[in-house]
């Protein structure tokens, strides 16, 4: 069975986003920072080189494959920003047409900038999405689904 490729490092979270070079992905990875610290009450960690995840989530699928990922987490991107494990919440779907202008893929929910969308229905995504994750050990975030 292979290893995860998405794996946590020691980087510097605030290096990272510094280096973002698009000015508003930049400002809105650090407003996600501390939106999700806030939130989820957890530092947060490098996992890979492009992804800020919070807590620590340990999966195992019905075919015996498991890993660890991030709880929830966010990637700036240069064509977006991707969110990740807010659409694991029991709300999500509910959540979503009140979230404004996003997209979603599989497992991420993706959006240009957070001007974009209504910050407080994205905090009510963020809240249930961890808590979910959190409270139902068995159940594989989306970032999980998108390893090797």
């Amino acid at each position: 069975m292979s290893e995860n490729k998405t794996m946590p490092t020691d980087r510097s979270v605030e290096d990272f986003l510094a280096a973002v070079e698009h000015p508003v992905r930049r400002a809105d990875g650090f407003a996600l920072l501390d939106l999700m610290r806030g939130i989820t009450g957890q530092e947060a960690v490098m996992w890979g080189p492009s992804i800020v995840g919070f807590g620590r989530h340990h999966y195992k699928y019905g075919s015996g494959r498991e890993g660890d990922s991030p709880a929830v987490g966010f990637s700036p991107r240069k064509a977006n920003l991707a969110l990740y494990g807010l659409r694991s919440g029991p709300d999500a779907e509910y959540l979503l047409p009140k979230l404004g202008k996003h997209k979603t893929g599989a497992a991420c929910l993706y959006v240009n900038k957070l001007e974009d969308v209504d910050v407080s229905v994205l905090a009510d995504m963020v809240r249930a999405g961890y808590s979910h994750v959190v409270a139902e050990p068995q159940q594989p975030p989306p970032l999980a689904r998108t390893g090797s």
